[in-house]
């Protein structure tokens, strides 16, 4: 029997967890300052949805006007913010640039989450497919 092919390996992740979900300037602010940082490969966020119109109730298909929806500039490009952000993860391209990372890292948010926050270095996305991917047919 062969053994099977590389998966690779996932790279680590550092998990930003504000006490406080996050108005939308804040969230620009955070995520530029982030990218600014060496080593830092990718960020994803998390929180409630925003949804723009609304899914149930009185007023199904009316309208949201959730003052938080809004575009917000992040590296220059213009992103329409459909969450108020919860949570961020914020993927390193090595685990050797973690320590460093970390701190600098920290230091953002010291500056910018003055409320408080917790930082947790792990693995939290899915870094390659799952099965349910294969059997929706989103991976050939």
């Amino acid at each position: 029997m062969s053994a099977p092919a590389s998966e690779g390996v996932p790279l680590p992740e550092i998990q930003i967890f504000p006490e406080r979900l996050l108005m939308a300037s804040t969230t620009e602010k955070l995520l530029n300052r982030l990218y600014d940082i060496k080593n830092v490969r990718q960020i994803n966020i998390q929180g409630e949805g925003l949804p723009a119109v609304m899914k149930s109730g009185p007023g199904t298909g009316g309208p949201v006007d959730h003052p938080e929806r809004k575009k917000i500039k992040v590296k220059g490009k213009e992103v329409e913010l459909t969450v108020q952000v919860g949570r961020i993860f914020v993927e390193i391209s090595d685990i050797d640039h973690v320590p460093q990372a970390l701190k600098d890292i920290e230091a953002v948010c010291k500056e910018v989450l003055p409320f408080g926050f917790t930082l947790e270095v792990g693995r939290y996305n899915k870094f390659r497919p799952t099965t349910t991917d294969y059997m929706k047919g989103l991976v050939k």
